[in-house]
């Protein structure tokens, strides 16, 4: 029951058939490198935009009851920790991009929450959500998803406790430090159509900023999967390149898309022989370190704190990467 939810609930992979079938039947091999590309291309962008869909409707309805004044509250009677792990499981439940965590961040840093707490808060968001969760599910199968989404949650909350230990609130900025905005206003009580309502709106909002991602995403997966030779793959990120996971990290950095758009570039990668931590780093990177998401964060905070972030979320990326490469046997 669960292979048949997750092939064909999750996978979709009826849909994979159905659109091969309907390709051959218009002339069109899908053996072949073209055919192939644009099997991939339609496959991968239906199946994930259905997913991506059903999966923020469902999110935003749950986000609904943790708006951030009550996520501080909720936060605030915490101590050590335990407050680092709320802060890291909040933010599965917030934002499916690093650049809409940070206001959030800045407004729960300018209500006085402790620095640690915000920033497993900061981590966790962009890396780990449950939107992650079921689209690596349908992807890599349940053991992948639930050892990234669990080894993502041990960098956000290690991340804010070093964050925390260092005492650093100093390297917060100015206008936000002296700001003391205390959020306690109790949120409206929502009815069921006004979080329905509320779902739709995100839904059509996240698509839109989330869209074109996808097709790039897709479309570099569909090059990968077709028309790069696996040698290449396997010689600079398979298992022959103990530097693998971290030139991966490194190349993510710049780059900028969400976990809907670098999953279809990790699926083409394993298909053709990269090493698993390698391809998780890659996305880790991308997700939680792109340059316009540090552009954004060098607003809020100084750059002493900003290099600490960095580094912390660096090597932390590149353990979990060396961490799957050793066990990766064991997952796939």
């Amino acid at each position: 029951m669960w292979t048949f939810f997750q092939d064909q609930i999750l996978g979709m992979k009826w849909l994979n058939s159905l659109i091969r079938a309907l390709l051959g039947a218009i002339g069109l091999d899908t053996s072949s490198r073209i055919g192939g590309s644009i099997n991939f291309f339609i496959y991968d962008v239906i199946k994930i935009t259905v997913l991506l869909c059903v999966l923020i409707f469902l999110i935003s309805y749950i986000q609904s009851f943790f708006p951030p004044e009550r996520s501080r509250k909720i936060m605030g009677r915490f101590h050590g920790i335990g407050a680092n792990i709320i802060g890291a499981l909040l933010g599965t439940v917030t934002p499916f991009c690093s650049c809409s965590s940070i206001p959030i961040f800045m407004g729960f840093t300018s209500a006085g929450l402790p620095l640690g707490v915000t920033f497993s808060f900061l981590i966790s968001s962009p890396m780990v959500d449950l939107g992650s969760l079921v689209l690596l599910v349908s992807i890599f199968g349940i053991k992948i998803a639930v050892a990234y989404v669990v080894l993502g949650l041990v960098i956000a909350v290690i991340g804010g406790t070093v964050i925390d230990k260092l005492h650093m609130e100093d390297q917060i900025a100015d206008f936000i430090r002296k700001s003391n905005s205390r959020i306690d206003i109790e949120a409206p009580n929502l009815t069921v159509k006004d979080r329905l309502v509320y779902s739709k709106d995100q839904v059509v909002s996240t698509f839109k900023k989330v869209f074109p991602y996808i097709l790039v995403g897709v479309a570099i997966g569909a090059v990968i999967h077709n028309w790069i030779p696996q040698s290449w793959v396997e010689t600079v990120l398979g298992s022959k390149n103990p530097f693998g996971v971290i030139l991966a990290t490194l190349v993510g950095v710049p780059m900028y898309a969400d976990i809907f758009g670098t999953i279809p570039i990790a699926e083409g990668l394993l298909a053709k022989g990269a090493m698993l931590g390698t391809i998780l780093s890659f996305m880790m990177a991308v997700i939680t370190l792109s340059l316009p998401s540090l552009i954004m964060l060098k607003k809020a905070i100084k750059p002493k704190l900003l290099a600490t972030f960095i580094g912390i979320c660096t090597v932390g990326i590149v353990i979990v990467g060396y961490v799957f490469n050793l066990f990766q046997n064991l997952l796939i």
